[in-house]
């Protein structure tokens, strides 16, 4: 069957079952109400008085609970390129002979290429996360897995907990404090990493759940992001992760003189778009060149005395600089950036931690970010439709992350997409995307170091620009012109073996992901 974007999707995958096309960016989302299907629900448990919780170590743990070949164990990736929990806690596994673990963690880093081998001697054989990099992307392109991989959003991994499509056995929760009975955070001790936002729908709809830590305190651990309500086991370990690799300082605006110019032109033409006024709200990423599109609105917003509502999303230092100066009244805080981070979340009370699904869930009765007005986001590839690819690099293989994309881009009033017009000599922008992760339709603005690209179907917003001063592109002309100067590349051979399936935040599917032949 083909999905709206005109991509053949199978009927089913084995392992995973009937799939859905995808239609367009609310389809689904305006049908499910209609048809008043219930949440999912983890099973039923009681804690006694008597009974403890608590375990000395991971393999004490895992000698008094139940395993078996083909559970579902989900971890969360606010440790970063620090975490040391999921890679040792697969190995304790893989040893014990447990195999045909379904791996759901929110998302996999080049921290975890240590689990490329667990994959190839059996004990993981399906994954599902919101993005997978290094070697373990690398592998997975090229076929080491039967099953396809499921790449979801956030806001779509929330949905799909909630939903019943991710059933949950076991959840293993990093902590950097808790108590002996389970109420934890990500804000206290040696390995402090902040918003453990992530974990919270984990903890609420998984069967079992366990929190590793590296700090235990007194009861109760305050503030508790993760309740004793939900949580089975508390188990000590040495440490959850490399301190100097969670976090570390502040991520830094960009000095790369092509990176600044983009910033320029998209907060220039933000400023313009006439979604920038008193109480908007905004969102933008981590990266270098992000961090100055927010620092090019503060300066306008200190000169225009504008104040903003919220800013929301992966939270950086500078964005909490933005908060602690007056510029916006809140922030909710799905994931922490930096090692201040955390310290703004437990003295700020305007500094609020949020779930994954209260963030991005489109299945719920209002996530935040409908109330989005403006979101700059990052792209590997855009193509002359505005479809964006953040999943597969120039070379086809997976070494990206779904992340917070299609969800903000699909609610945000202004979605500004930022990228250079090439990498290495191959263009930016495609005929057509190798990988569609957020559809055109949603895409309002196309940011390069040339100048913008407007989507066709927002006249309002070209209309508002033209007067900007900022140079103005057909995207069409604006690919033609950049080939001219580096030639198309040649083109990546694809096999016929699907290795991953890209999920649309709503539970259908947009894209399928092909194997590389080298």
């Amino acid at each position: 069957m083909k999905n709206s974007k005109g991509i053949e999707i199978p009927e089913d995958i084995e392992g995973w079952g009937e799939l859905r096309p995808y239609e367009g960016p609310f389809d689904r989302i305006k049908r499910i109400n209609k048809k008043h299907k219930r949440k999912a629900s983890a099973v039923i448990r009681s804690v006694r008085p008597e009974e403890a919780k608590y375990y000395e170590n991971i393999g004490q743990f895992l000698s008094k609970i139940d395993l078996w070949n083909g559970m579902t164990i989900s971890f969360h990736h606010h440790l970063r390129a620090g975490d040391e929990v999921i890679i040792p806690f697969i190995s304790k596994l893989s040893s014990l002979g447990i195999r045909g673990i379904t791996l759901a963690s929110s998302s996999l880093s080049p921290a975890h290429e240590g689990l490329v081998k667990f994959v190839k001697n059996g004990t993981i054989a399906k994954i599902t996360s919101s993005g997978i990099r290094g070697k373990l992307g690398k592998a997975i392109t090229e076929g080491v897995l039967e099953t396809p991989v499921v790449i979801r959003s956030h806001g779509g991994r929330a949905r799909a907990i909630e939903e019943g499509d991710i059933k949950i056995d076991l959840a293993i929760v990093a902590a950097s404090a808790s108590d002996i009975y389970g109420n934890a955070n990500g804000v206290h001790g040696k390995s402090a990493f902040g918003s453990i936002g992530y974990a919270m729908v984990d903890a609420e709809y998984a069967d079992r759940v366990a929190v590793i830590t590296d700090n235990i305190v007194a009861y109760p651990a305050l503030p508790p992001s993760i309740k004793q309500i939900n949580v089975d086991y508390v188990v000590k370990v040495d440490r959850i992760g490399e301190p100097d690799k969670i976090a570390t300082g502040a991520t830094r605006i960009t000095r790369n003189p092509v990176d600044l110019k983009i910033a320029q032109y998209a907060a220039h033409a933000i400023i313009h778009s006439g979604y920038f006024s008193e109480g908007f709200s905004f969102q933008t990423g981590a990266s270098g060149s992000a961090l100055a599109v927010a620092k090019f609105l503060k300066d306008e917003m200190i000169k225009r005395n504008i104040k903003g509502s919220f800013a929301i999303g992966g939270i950086t230092g500078y964005i909490v600089e933005m908060l602690e100066a007056g510029l916006f009244d809140a922030l909710f805080d799905v994931q922490s950036f930096d090692a201040s981070v955390a310290n703004s979340l437990k003295r700020n009370k305007n500094h609020i931690e949020i779930s994954s699904s209260f963030y991005a869930n489109p299945f719920n009765s209002g996530a935040v970010i409908n109330n989005l007005d403006i979101v700059v986001l990052g792209a590997y590839e855009i193509d002359t439709s505005f479809n964006v690819n953040v999943i597969t690099d120039n070379y086809g293989y997976i070494q990206g992350a779904s992340g917070g994309h299609s969800d903000t881009a699909s609610c945000a009033k202004l979605t500004v997409v930022v990228a250079p017009t090439s990498r290495a000599r191959v263009p930016t922008i495609k005929e057509r995307v190798s990988t569609i992760v957020t559809p055109g339709e949603v895409v309002d603005m196309y940011v390069s170091e040339q100048g913008i690209c407007v989507n066709p179907a927002r006249t309002d917003l070209k209309e508002n620009l033209k007067k900007s001063g900022i140079p103005m592109f057909e995207i069409q002309e604006l690919r033609e012109k950049i080939l001219r100067l580096t030639g198309e590349p040649n083109p990546v051979k694809f096999g016929d073996k699907i290795v991953g399936l890209v999920e649309y935040r709503d539970g259908t599917i947009i894209d399928t992901i092909k194997n590389v032949i080298t």
